[in-house]
């Protein structure tokens, strides 16, 4: 039974999206064909009937291959999508980590992305704009803090990105591969990070690819293979399950 000591709580949730069955050579073609009322659609289940609550202070993650629902559940459990059935409880302040640079506007320097991403995180502008330095110079971006974010290369994206969102602990962080991007240093300096957080008590969602950082972090896993759960529990030997799945050629390639 949730209660208010649980962050997470994710009840029978199913996405579906709407997918066109016509195929249009052109834009005109599939504009005629919308006028003509000719446009057909079909019903893409992404997750169907997904249940489980983490506690607070626990690292839950996800795996699966790819196109089995995870990002859907991660923007799902980050409100940026409405489930199509089902609950969603998510308490407590949240940062979401699952796009490379997500939340960042290119047309804005990195300064005002600092103050206005951090803001639209709940965390106070004016704080936001005393603390401009400290997050630019924790992703080794100083130097670019009056340059617009779409000259960044990705991975200097994903360090702003990063370093707004995990600048104060949050309650609950929601992480979505972004642990794979950028450069070695990068990597190891924001797994030390989560690391602190997770050790202070916050609640993590992780999506990940790399099995050996599952097994590192992970109290429980949930394994989702098309949009449905195959497997949920503790994570060794839901892990070994997958490993053993994707050597068999089931479940494609895994870290």
């Amino acid at each position: 039974m949730s209660d208010a000591a649980t962050p997470i709580t994710i009840s029978n949730v199913s996405m579906a999206y709407r997918m066109s069955r016509n195929k249009a050579a052109t834009f005109k073609e599939y504009a005629i064909n919308l006028m003509r009322r000719q446009i057909e659609h079909e019903e893409f289940w992404a997750l169907t009937d997904v249940s489980f609550e983490v506690p607070k202070g626990e690292v839950f993650s996800v795996i699966g291959p790819n196109g089995a629902g995870k990002s859907t559940l991660m923007k799902v459990a980050a409100g940026i999508l409405a489930p199509s059935k089902g609950r969603v409880v998510v308490r407590g302040s949240v940062s979401p980590l699952i796009e490379v640079g997500g939340g960042l506007n290119d047309e804005l320097t990195g300064r005002e992305n600092i103050v206005i991403y951090g803001s639209m995180l709940g965390r106070d502008p004016a704080e936001m704009r005393e603390r401009v330095d400290q997050v630019a110079g924790w992703a080794g971006l100083r130097q670019f803090l009056t340059v617009p974010v779409r000259s960044y290369s990705t991975g200097m994206r994903a360090r702003l990105a990063f370093s707004i969102a995990t600048d104060q602990r949050p309650d609950v962080l929601l992480v979505d591969e972004i642990l794979s991007v950028g450069d070695e240093d990068f990597r190891l300096k924001s797994f030390k990070r989560i690391r602190n957080m997770i050790d202070a008590g916050t609640t993590v969602l992780l999506v990940s690819h790399q099995l050996k950082q599952v097994e590192e972090l992970s109290t429980r896993t949930m394994w989702l293979h098309n949009g449905e759960i195959r497997m949920l529990g503790e994570t060794a030997p839901i892990v070994d399950a997958y490993r053993e799945s994707a050597e068999s050629g089931q479940e494609g390639t895994v870290a």
